[in-house]
């Protein structure tokens, strides 16, 4: 039987202005057959959406062919629906009116009805069919990106082209767009070729999932048969010994890949970073950095006491957080989790001293928090360095505000243990402008634990990065936090994320007039290694318990029925 679309040995590479090549793609096999999900699972930077864009026809593969069934394709056609990661509408337009642009350039043959009734067919599908008026600066972005897979599915392709469409979403609006393109796959019945960097997406949606290996030179790995009933539901998949077993296989399959890769470029950076040689990995902080951080109390050492934030809006007050309470002692680590908009990153503003506060209060050491300071130490999503200066410059800014008292050889020495910690100890004189984002938010960790602050708050720190580079730096964050044993709260969406950090993962229920809605204790051995994580009879009990409490309040249940 002829699959409706074949990749054979197909490879693309790419010139630079110096005239250097680099082999994005190097001999790509790849069947699918008709009415078929397949996951392409990557690293960031592995040629993912080139490999996409030459299945769409928006470029031209240096070598191999692409057959949709059993046609050679030399450009792009109706017969492929791409939906991109960016929504890419025209904002002066209506739901229906972007839909409509594509219905009138591929369905030429139809009559205005006929084009309008398709146009409303494929807009109802997508659960936009109350929103066919609204432009998109009146849309939410999992909305927006709904319509353009309804945009996609109105061409009628035999093949629908997803492009990390979700991975700029927050998680409850992501969680929504996975069941709603699960029911599309289910009703349409389409080919579906999703790009992807989350491995429980591809579980949850796919029936193979294909692994990219790391550019350059980038090849379909391994592919595995995701041989689980459907429908899938994510609380029921937790505890299902197949789905764990699958998982875990992948993810231990990624990790040596990742590591594999680490091994290249640490070698490449060696031969053309400049040859700075960092201070011996020391078994402890330079002294300077143990003195700044000594404390007064051990016990409660940082208390939330009815905290609340009020903010006001043109119909009155409105309470975002309230009666939020509790207690650290020094040297936790906390896990703030819930829903998008639930209030996790005003409490950590307000715990910053960053965001005035309504009501209640917050003590830190036996001090009330109000306001910033260095002995509160925030990285956020976005790394926020000074592009124009190196690493080892970002880095100095701070340390040498916070250690006035201690030596210029001090001071070197706690940027440089700091750096070489994250694992820049061969990057530490490059440009901030030079650096990766995975890269870029390694100095801000650094950054951030060579202030010696009393509280470390991190707010989605690698909520920008694709799934293997988040992996590799909650890594450094454990090794680095271990020595130092930090205070510290961690605001994420990522359950995963949450257990493997973290002391304690707090669950903040849906705002407004937000709240915590329950405490788990994570009673896991550190230091924490994934692998043996993902093996640890406690680990998806911990996962279930979670993610049954983000299912309750994504249907609106109250604190009081938790």
């Amino acid at each position: 039987m002829t699959p409706v679309l074949r990749l054979q040995n197909l490879s693309k590479s790419y010139v630079d202005g110096a005239g250097a090549r680099t082999e994005v793609l190097n001999g790509i096999n790849l069947d699918v057959a008709e009415g078929e999900f397949i996951a392409i699972l990557g690293f960031s930077g592995s040629g993912k959406t080139t490999l996409i864009s030459a299945i769409a026809g928006l470029i031209e593969p240096d070598s191999g062919a692409i057959e949709v069934k059993g046609v050679p394709c030399t450009g792009p056609g109706a017969d492929r629906g791409l939906v991109f990661q960016s929504y890419s509408l025209f904002p002066w337009l209506t739901v229906e009116g972007n839909v409509r642009l594509a219905v009138e350039a591929v369905h030429k043959s139809l009559s205005k009805a006929e084009q309008t009734a398709l146009v409303h067919e494929k807009v109802r599908l997508v659960g936009l069919g109350h929103a066919m008026d609204r432009k998109p600066s009146q849309l939410s972005g999992g909305m927006r990106q709904r319509v353009a897979v309804a945009r996609a599915l109105a061409m009628k392709p035999e093949i629908l082209l997803l492009d990390e469409p979700l991975s700029a979403l927050d998680a409850l609006t992501r969680a929504k767009l996975q069941d709603e393109i699960d029911r599309i796959r289910a009703e349409e019945k389409r080919t579906i070729l999703l790009i992807t960097n989350d491995v429980d997406e591809a579980l949850l949606l796919a029936d193979r999932v294909a692994v990219l290996e790391p550019a350059p030179r980038a090849k379909i790995g391994r592919i595995f048969d995701v041989g689980i009933a459907r429908p899938r539901e994510r609380t029921a998949l937790n505890h299902d010994a197949a789905y764990q077993a699958l998982r875990n296989e992948i993810v231990q399959y990624l990790g040596g890949l990742n590591a594999q890769q680490k091994a290249g470029t640490k070698a490449e950076d060696r031969a053309n970073l400049p040859d700075v040689t960092p201070i011996s990995l020391l078994a402890e902080p330079p002294q300077a950095y143990r003195d700044a951080a000594k404390t007064r109390t051990q016990r409660r050492f940082l208390e939330f006491f009815n905290l609340q934030k009020v903010y006001p809006t043109p119909k009155g007050p409105l309470t975002v957080v309230t009666d939020f309470n509790l207690l650290m002692n020094k040297g936790e680590f906390i896990s703030l989790i819930g829903h998008s908009g639930c209030g996790k990153s005003t409490v950590l503003s307000m715990a910053a001293g960053l965001n005035g506060i309504s009501g209640g209060g917050i003590i830190l050491d036996g001090r009330e928090v109000d306001v910033a300071g260095p002995d509160k130490a925030v990285v956020f999503q976005a790394p926020s360095l000074m592009p124009w200066l190196t690493a080892r410059q970002n880095v100095s800014i701070g340390v040498e505000r916070v250690y006035p008292h201690a030596s210029k050889a001090e001071r070197a020495d706690i940027v440089e243990y700091y750096l070489s910690r994250v694992g820049l100890g061969d990057s530490i004189d490059k440009l901030a402008a030079d650096m990766s984002n995975g890269m870029r938010q390694r100095v801000g960790i650094a950054r951030a634990f060579a202030l010696s602050p009393k509280l470390l708050l991190l707010d989605e720190p690698f909520g920008m990065l694709d799934s293997l580079t988040r992996w590799d730096l909650q890594d450094v964050l454990m090794e680095v936090w271990d020595r130092t044993k930090v205070t510290a709260v961690c605001v994420t969406h990522d359950v995963d994320e949450a257990i493997l950090l973290a002391d304690k993962v707090v669950m903040m229920t849906n705002g407004p007039m937000a709240t915590i809605g329950k405490v788990l204790e994570v009673d896991l051995p550190r230091p924490r290694d994934r692998k043996a994580l993902l093996k640890h009879p406690k680990f998806y009990a911990y996962r279930e318990e979670v993610l049954q409490f983000l299912a309750d309040y994504e249907h609106g249940l109250k604190a009081d029925a938790a």
